[in-house]
């Protein structure tokens, strides 16, 4: 068994929780961009944004990965922007996960602000799809280890 560290140094025990999803099967660009868009966030308004993104609702502005991303309406300040569903719906297990977490070391969970929620890209599951002549094609699985801190303010 493997023994995770997370990348996040010198954060109060008394006044932060912490947790993370390994192995996801969510694809690491789509995650990092809810990462940076959810930084800084109030907990419940977290929360909110990404069941508005799963519902179709709210945009997820792109920064870094945004070649050939169409214009949103509803970014406010940027242009490109998409909707992962399926990568929302595993980062707001997470956040529901870490509110878990406050809650049983006796934080109020009404006062909870992300400090640090990063994505890194995990392995990669390599499976191959025959082709016609013998030949075959890669069809390659990435996954993606998210991790999340929040504190009390």
């Amino acid at each position: 068994m493997p023994s995770w560290k997370y990348s996040v140094q010198g954060l109060d025990p008394d006044r932060t929780a912490i947790a993370s999803g390994r192995d996801l099967r969510i694809s690491p660009k789509a995650a990092r961009e809810i990462c940076r868009y959810l930084r800084g966030m109030k907990l419940e308004k977290a929360k909110e944004a990404l069941q508005e993104v799963i519902d179709l609702k709210r945009p997820v502005p792109y920064f870094r990965h945004d070649k050939k991303v169409p214009h949103r309406g509803g970014v406010e300040g940027f242009d490109a922007g998409r909707y992962p569903v399926k990568a929302a719906g595993e980062i707001l297990k997470l956040l529901e996960a870490v509110e878990a977490n406050a809650e049983f070391k006796g934080l109020y969970t009404d006062r909870l602000k992300i400090v640090h929620i990063a994505a890194h890209r995990a392995r990669v599951i390599r499976k191959y799809i025959p082709r016609a002549f013998g030949r075959s094609s890669p069809y390659f699985d990435h996954l993606t280890h998210v991790e999340v801190a929040v504190e009390e303010v």
